[in-house]
């Protein structure tokens, strides 16, 4: 299995043309989650081919229209499309009423339930969990309430060793999820068989740090310690540094940093100023800080592989 991040847009601010507001589809252990909602959203989910009926999580960062104003007509779109099935909203306080005030005066009443979430806690939250994922919130510093996202895969079954189980006669098959949960074996005689000795680590755990519009804030580096991917917000080059700290917004260097520090594995930029027209300069910028970055691509899919 992987992990897969389709890109469905990442510029800032002010649509044009050839670039779409930021907005993400991740694919991990088999869930897809909706991350931000710029508008034409569902536009660029048609053009990823993506189902939208297994889009049940959707995770908002923050209440800025380049972030949020595809939700209504997803929201729209997904009645139309006879959906029976809960949508789950995740975002910062507020995100309630921005949506039900436009359901309200466009008379429109939901064929399905829609169950908000929302986030009002400065520090890291679980705000959603199953039985093979977690999601934590990750709070930024823009100018209104923010929070990032970093997605977890829960620790894996370990994988059983079948030469060393098949030389003890009394295992059985109904044993085998104990041994893969990571039980000791407790034979007839009460003897203890150590686990590792019957199974063997099973796959990695794959993980996605997901930080959206951010001044630089560095104590967010314990949060995302480690993780296969990151997305960090690069609107500006470092000579902008002022103008950046006044929008509440990072330099590709101040992501770069990010990343080194956390020893995070790959590094993607996004929510480019609309003055770049040519990406490589925030990129080669963001590299001389951390060499494994790159830049995103429209409905292109970053794959982590275990």
């Amino acid at each position: 299995m992987s992990l897969e991040l389709t890109i469905l847009g990442f510029n800032s601010a002010v649509p044009t043309a050839f670039t779409h507001p930021t907005a993400q589809l991740l694919n991990i252990a088999e869930r897809y989650f909706l991350i931000d909602c710029g508008e034409g959203t569902q536009v660029q989910l048609r053009k990823a081919k993506a189902k939208f009926n297994r889009i049940n999580h959707i995770f908002i960062s923050h209440l800025h229209g380049d972030h949020v104003f595809g939700l209504i007509g997803l929201i729209s779109t997904l009645q139309l499309l006879g959906r029976d099935t809960p949508l789950y909203i995740h975002g910062p306080k507020g995100i309630e009423e921005f949506i039900m005030i436009q359901l309200k005066l466009t008379e429109s009443k939901c064929t399905y339930d829609i169950v908000f979430n929302e986030l009002s806690s400065k520090k890291s939250v679980l705000v959603f969990e199953d039985d093979k994922v977690e999601v934590f919130s990750i709070p930024l510093n823009h100018r209104v309430y923010t929070n990032g996202y970093l997605f977890k895969e829960k620790k894996k079954l370990r994988k059983l060793n079948m030469d060393a189980i098949q030389q003890y006669g009394e295992i059985d098959i109904c044993d085998y999820q104990n041994l893969k949960n990571g039980k000791d074996y407790v034979m007839e005689d009460g003897t203890i068989i150590d686990n590792e000795d019957l199974t063997v680590e099973g796959p990695r755990a794959l993980s996605y740090a997901y930080c959206s519009d951010t001044r630089y804030k560095p104590d967010i580096i314990p949060l995302i310690k480690g993780v296969d991917l990151l997305y960090h917000e690069s609107t500006f080059l470092h000579e902008a540094k002022e103008l950046a700290t006044y929008t509440g917004h990072s330099t590709a260097k101040e992501a770069g940093i990010i990343a080194r520090e956390a020893g995070v594995k790959k590094l993607v930029l996004g929510h480019f100023s609309n003055r770049y027209h040519d990406y490589s300069v925030l990129l080669n910028e963001a590299k001389l800080e951390f060499e494994n970055t790159v830049l995103p691509r429209l409905i292109g899919t970053i794959k982590i592989k275990e």
